[in-house]
């Protein structure tokens, strides 16, 4: 076990983090999450690290922003294991990787093509990167319960946001793979590593495949919508996962 002390990124100690942890890449995302809680408190602020901490339901949940990418969101993931998180939960954007998946829509990723290499790291490439399925089905049920339609499938993680490889594109399109992101498949290989118990929500703000491209004015309004879905879920599960005793 590493060190519980003062973390050196999250600068949050033990006692300052609850066993629920919602992680957004964006640190304005972790600000409306603690906005939707039934109350929060700012823990700590450093680089892209925003943390806080209060109750959903009655529940402790903390929200910890990770920044985007698999390196700078394994730091988080490490620490907040550190500090005594079991249960982490992403709440993010993606695209959308099939055409009739319209922008704003709530994807439940299961599981993560490892198109990264930050993962490679803790295991080789062969291992699978898998969402724990406690914290999926409550993520299902949450957005049943929020009656929120949802999309359940595959993600595709990826480093060079402004890299393009259209013929593995081509070929995960073809395998069913439903949104592309830059944390999942890290969140999940770490979790497993450190063996605690991880899922994912997000918002699609994009879509490579559909037919006519809406402005960026309209992606991000649609985007707005969909991330106050994809809160709205991801607190539900938290509750959800406390009724269950998980």
């Amino acid at each position: 076990m590493r060190s519980t002390g003062l973390q050196k990124h999250i600068r949050c100690r033990r006692g300052d983090i609850a066993r629920f942890v919602l992680v957004p890449g964006d640190p304005g995302r972790a600000k409306r999450i603690a906005e939707q809680m039934d109350e929060s408190k700012l823990m700590a602020e450093n680089r892209e690290y925003i943390v806080y901490t209060g109750k959903t339901g009655g529940v402790d949940v903390t929200v910890c922003s990770t920044g985007i990418g698999g390196p700078a969101a394994s730091i988080a993931f490490e620490e907040l294991a550190n500090l005594g998180a079991e249960v982490l939960i992403r709440v993010g954007s993606a695209g959308g990787r099939q055409p009739e998946i319209p922008i704003g829509t709530q994807v439940i990723i299961t599981a993560s093509y490892r198109g990264e290499g930050t993962s490679r790291a803790y295991i080789p490439q062969g291992f699978p990167a898998v969402a724990d399925i406690d914290v999926t089905n409550a993520l299902v049920s949450a957005a049943e319960e929020e009656k929120i339609l949802s999309i359940k499938g595959i993600g595709f993680t990826r480093d060079a946001y402004y890299v393009q490889d259209r013929e593995l594109n081509e070929l995960l399109k073809e395998m069913g793979v439903v949104a592309a992101e830059q944390e999942a498949s890290v969140l999940f290989i770490v979790s497993t590593y450190r063996h605690i118990k991880s899922g994912a929500i997000v918002a699609t703000d994009s879509n490579i495949w559909l037919k006519e491209q809406p402005s960026l004015a309209e992606k991000e309004r649609l985007y707005a919508e969909g991330e106050k879905k994809a809160i709205r879920i991801a607190l539900r599960a938290v509750r959800i996962l406390a009724e269950r005793g998980i």
